[in-house]
This record gives C-alpha cells, structure tokens and sequence, in this order.
C-alpha cells in the first residue's frame, strides 16, 4: 500500500532550492505542502482550499498529505519529552 501512496504524491510533490528555499510544493506552483498543511490543521476544508487557491486541485491537495504521511512514517523526528513538554508545537499562524 505504501507504493500506492507514493505514486498519489511522486508526480505531484516537488522541491527545487531556488523556490521557497526548497520547501516541498505542488508542481508547476509555490503553493507548499507546509502551507496545505497548516490550511487545514486550522479547520479549512479541502473545498476551501480549492476556492482560494482555484489552480490547486483536490488530488494536489491529498497529495501534499500523502506526502506528509510518507515523510512522518519514514522519519521520527519528535521527541517524547517535547510533546509533554509542549515545546516548538504551535506551528498555526
């Protein structure tokens, strides 16, 4: 399943270090997974995403989470104590 997931993201997901510092961005755009990410964390919905970003698409959109998921599973990068501790965790703007 997990290659499955990554053929949703591979084509879709890019990065280049000459936009937006090499943060990962949806193809042919600077729209950021970071950005998607934090769009939804706050409540927007996919549909609303969309209607302010009209030239993203919803399978750009589940991409950018496919992303997400496959660098999450692959990287463990929290530590225990930072969760209890709540440090460094309120990323919404």
């Amino acid at each position: 399943m997990e290659s499955v997931k990554k053929q949703m993201w591979k084509n879709r997901i890019v990065t280049n270090a000459e936009i937006l510092a090499g943060k990962p961005v949806i193809v042919g755009t600077r729209i950021s997974v970071e950005l998607i990410l934090d769009c939804l964390a706050s409540g927007w919905s996919v549909a609303e995403f969309i209607e302010n970003y009209p030239h993203v698409s919803r399978e750009d959109v589940l991409a950018a989470l496919g992303f997400a998921a496959n660098v999450i599973r692959q990287r463990s990068f929290v530590r225990d104590e930072d969760i209890k501790k709540g440090d460094n965790l309120d990323i919404c703007p």
